[in-house]
């Protein structure tokens, strides 16, 4: 054939080709190959673009990821077959994809991360939280001989400000207070008071006003510096010692604010009754926590994907005694899952629901996935979701992808939840970017 013949054929052929790819994945029938791959160590995949020619496929890294089990570099392959990759070690590798050997068509990184596995929980767990600090919740106005006035509202301090020292002595309980702003009232001294607004830090002065019907001195403030509730545990990690729990951050009742941990505790929680969810009335689970039950861990982080902190044992009642892999959030897929939670006592137990929608996110953001409980026993137990119920471990494919956060009022079989793998980077136990700042109503 004639030299310049073929070179217009061949031109003709990758044009057509090219357009072909285009016109393809335009119309969503080629699967589209990403950037880069996350894959734990241990762990394989397949990529296919379902195209009928031949391409070579090399990576850099023969020891870290390894083609189609075989221990080349490099291999001719065709594209209309999956290519097998299996990972050896941790470490990042570059596959590099050659049509014909010779013209570059994709180059993806593939990251392999240190196998993680984690046990799923679904216990439902007493929490107890004291903040660092005393938080203010409101104005109270003091009925002085003169008037009503609040001096705390006067000095500028809000509800929801996180009063954290006074007169430079970093407060440790609630009851300090009201000594120290005797002391002041008596003294006639002006309090110095140090406290947080969100991330800034203010100083103030406040003189206490004396009650004439209480007698007492006041700072007219109501401040609380504890809460309590339930929830269910998420994970437990026993090689890191460390929990996952709620899936979403406490916040105060009546600000609306996120609690800054200073202490706290999780303990045996024990189911006793269940007001089921109607549509604009979520229901919620009742609990109380056994007298005789064991702390279970203490809390040492409250974020925007729940509380975290250390415990030494896997608790009891778990359905599964043995670590399962965890997914990246690309892993997850639209599809039959099922979580687990508790009903009636202490028994953990697993229900089925359906994925109808996952967010593509590659930061963390707390709607990752919309979940529809299709469990018919759960459905006649709580009506779907119901507050107490977030934290539920949520799995697919025999892995722990995230937990339940949220319910839909209006629909209380859905809700949202999160991918577990936001939960593992607050936990510390999975490196990653850095918290979300969304916060939403939970349940």
């Amino acid at each position: 054939m004639n030299p310049n013949l073929r070179k217009r054929m061949l031109g003709l052929f990758l044009a057509f080709f090219f357009c072909f790819i285009g016109t393809s994945a335009a119309e969503g029938r080629l699967p589209a190959l990403p950037d880069e791959l996350r894959l734990f160590q241990g762990q394989g995949t397949q990529i296919s673009l379902a195209i009928p020619v031949q391409a070579e496929i090399s990576v850099d890294r023969p020891d870290v990821v390894q083609l189609n089990d075989q221990a080349n570099p490099s291999m001719k392959v065709s594209l209309g077959s999956p290519l097998k990759l299996s990972t050896l070690q941790s470490g990042e590798a570059k596959l590099r994809m050659k049509l014909f050997g010779q013209i570059p068509l994709k180059t993806v990184k593939v990251n392999v991360i240190p196998e993680l596995k984690v046990i799923p929980g679904g216990q439902t767990i007493g929490v107890k939280v004291k903040s660092a600090g005393i938080l203010v919740v409101g104005h109270h106005q003091v009925l002085t001989e003169a008037d009503k006035v609040s001096p705390g509202e006067q000095a500028g301090i809000q509800a929801g400000d996180l009063i954290t020292h006074i007169n430079g002595v970093k407060l440790k309980d609630i009851s300090d207070v009201a000594n120290t702003a005797a002391e002041a009232g008596k003294s006639k001294r002006p309090l110095q008071i140090t406290y947080k607004r969100g991330d800034k830090e203010f100083n103030t002065s406040l003189s206490p006003a004396f009650d004439k019907q209480d007698r007492a001195w006041r700072l007219g403030l109501y401040i609380r510096d504890s809460a309590a509730g339930v929830g269910t545990l998420t994970f437990y990690a026993p090689d890191q010692g460390v929990y996952g729990a709620l899936g979403h951050i406490i916040t105060d009742m009546n600000t609306q604010t996120p609690i800054v941990v200073g202490s706290g505790q999780i303990l045996q929680s024990s189911v006793t009754s269940i007001s089921k969810s109607e549509s604009g009335e979520p229901g919620e689970k009742r609990a109380h926590f056994l007298k005789e039950g064991k702390t279970l861990g203490n809390i040492e982080r409250n974020t925007h994907f729940g509380i975290f902190g250390k415990m030494t044992q896997n608790p009891e009642h778990s359905v599964f005694q043995k670590p399962v892999p965890v997914a990246f959030a690309e892993e997850v897929k639209e599809g039959p899952a099922e979580i687990l939670t508790v009903v009636e006592g202490q028994r953990v137990e697993r229900f089925k629901v359906e994925i109808v929608h996952v967010s593509k996110q590659h930061a963390p953001e707390t709607k990752g996935l919309v979940l529809r409980i299709t469990d018919p026993r759960l459905v006649e137990k709580t009506g779907g979701i119901v507050q107490g119920m977030s934290g539920s471990p949520i799995l697919q494919n025999g892995k722990l992808i995230g937990a339940v956060t949220h319910v839909f009022v209006n629909d209380p079989r859905s809700g949202y939840g999160c991918f577990i793998e936001w939960m593992l980077q607050d936990a510390g136990i999975l490196k990653g970017q850095p918290e979300s700042t969304q916060n939403l109503k939970a349940s």
